[in-house]
């Protein structure tokens, strides 16, 4: 009876184990680390501390990987081993670690290489002498100096890992980056050899050429030549220093971009360039400069500012001894210098003449002097003004110090001529018109105002004073003081644009037009 119970139940059994669905079973990595092969093998429990010793040949194989060496110490039951000269590690065909010994944990799969350690990853090659690999990780990092050869790029430091999954390198401590453009210094990078991005973090110095480029945190690509440079880094080369917010360069182009609080200073010409955006390309010369773009001048005793919405430098005869250089400053362009003040509408400054030509509405002002005329042309010579031209409907004023009395002479054009930054001549040409008030010099009072038509005046000065007058024949009628026509007191197109003066460096930034209906009119011959 028990018999037939028993196998009435086992055929119940069976048949319930053939109707359910079979589950695939959980597969279990095999931890184990397997002796492949060894010339000899001998085992010595007390002399050789549990291990087996291997001489000859020796391979073991785990988790993928094949491990060679000379010799080796085997610890079966912790599944580890010691690995004495030629040590060599292979994972499959793109992974190789090479040392004079090595010791193999396969539970942590930890390998410890040391002496003479080479691990090469594609086209990635690490030598130093300790490694530390974790196959798990995909990790190998070393603490006492390394250096990694990347399609040209080398990199060393102290400390250092290297991650063969994400093909990413992280160096730190004493980091040096040699490529075949540059060589930087940093304390911090992480290098992707796939993308051949560099990330420097905390100070770094990079030397590229004659240019050195300063920054704390910034990208480079070392297959492009392309960097990104933030935190107020900054370029130099050849006394030329460009700083910004944020920097971008393309060492193919030569093109350079700089953002925010952009500071560009060449120390060898004396003068400074502000902007909030900056291009330059190397190549050509050219530069553009915008938003709130300042240039300041130092070159001579006292420094000058001057704001346009947009400066741009053209440069030709390039990377020659015959290199010139012509600047473009165009609308609302306001200059000050304690001395000297001026307004217009655009500017150009050529380096092969030394010519400052201001066109639209041009207005300079010299302590009580004011000169305005369709163009005006300013020469300089050694960074001193040397003369000045003006043309076309040319306006010169003076204010006296008594209220409402201006000398005035308004020509076809006129010319002045500097010394030592000093004017000492000044000559009006064609349809003279003449209005000045002539001083006594017994008691300085003055003697009335002089009315004069004529075709040529010249006019000589000394510390700013009127020494002398020249012309040819001229037609003219002298006013006493008491006796002056309304009328006769101001020359046609008499304009005093005091409201339109800088008043200082911050003041060049406002711009202020002219009034409606004194406008510059260019006359049409």
């Amino acid at each position: 009876m028990m018999v037939l119970l028993c196998l009435a139940c086992s055929v119940l059994c069976g048949a319930m184990t053939s109707a359910a669905p079979k589950r695939p079973r959980k597969k279990t990595q095999d931890k184990r680390v397997y002796l492949v092969h060894a010339d000899e093998l001998r085992y010595d429990r007390w002399r050789n501390n549990d291990a087996q010793v291997l001489v000859g040949s020796v391979q073991f194989e785990h988790a993928g990987a094949r491990l060679y060496c000379d010799s080796a110490n085997f610890f079966e039951a912790s599944n580890s081993f010691e690995a004495f000269g030629h040590v060599r590690m292979v994972q499959g065909d793109t992974l190789s670690l090479v040392s004079e010994y090595g010791y193999y944990d396969g539970n942590d799969q930890m390998m410890e290489a040391l002496r003479n350690v080479v691990l090469r990853h594609r086209g990635t090659t690490l030598y130093t002498d300790s490694l530390y690999y974790d196959r798990i990780w995909n990790q190998g990092h070393f603490e006492e100096g390394g250096k990694l050869v990347d399609n040209g790029t080398t990199l060393t430091s102290d400390w250092g890992e290297y991650h063969t999954d994400t093909k990413m390198a992280e160096f730190f401590y004493n980091v040096e980056m040699i490529d075949k453009q540059f060589f930087l210094t940093t304390d911090s990078l992480y290098y992707d050899t796939r993308s051949k991005q560099a990330h420097i973090i905390g100070p770094s110095d990079i030397t590229s050429g004659r240019s050195h480029i300063y920054s704390e945190l910034g990208y480079y690509n070392t297959q492009t030549e392309e960097g990104i440079l933030l935190n107020r880094s900054w370029m130099e080369n050849e006394g030329r220093t460009l700083t910004g917010d944020s920097l971008w360069h393309d060492g193919h182009s030569g093109v350079s971009e700089a953002f925010r609080n952009v500071v560009y200073t060449d120390t060898v010409n004396r003068n400074r360039l502000l902007c909030n955006y900056g291009h330059y390309e190397d190549s050509t010369g050219y530069a553009v400069c915008t938003d709130s773009a300042v240039a300041i001048d130092f070159s001579q005793r006292d420094t000058l500012y001057m704001h346009a919405d947009t400066f741009k430098v053209y440069t030709y005869n390039n990377h020659t001894d015959s290199v010139y250089r012509v600047l473009h400053a165009y609308n609302k362009v306001r200059a000050y210098r304690v001395d000297v003040q001026a307004v217009c509408d655009s500017l150009v400054y050529s380096s092969l003449d030394s010519c400052m030509t201001m066109y639209k509405d041009p207005i300079v002002w010299n302590v009580n002097q004011q000169l305005l005329g369709e163009r005006i042309e300013v020469f300089m010579k050694d960074s001193v003004v040397d003369r000045a031209h003006v043309i076309d409907q040319a306006f010169s004023i003076e204010k006296l110090p008594d209220d409402d009395l201006y000398n005035q002479v308004s020509s076809k054009e006129m010319f002045a001529f500097f010394l030592d930054g000093e004017i000492h001549e000044a000559q009006a040409k064609d349809n003279v018109l003449v209005a000045y008030y002539p001083v006594d010099d017994s008691d300085s009072s003055y003697v009335g105002l002089v009315c004069m038509e004529t075709s040529d005046l010249r006019m000589f000065l000394a510390e700013r004073k009127l020494q002398r007058i020249w012309t040819p024949k001229s037609e003219g009628v002298m006013y006493p003081m008491s006796q002056i026509p309304p009328d006769k007191r101001f020359l046609e197109g008499f304009a005093w644009f005091d409201y339109i003066r800088p008043t200082s460096k911050d003041d060049i930034f406002i711009w202020r037009g002219k009034r409606e209906g004194t406008e510059l009119k260019p006359r049409t011959l």
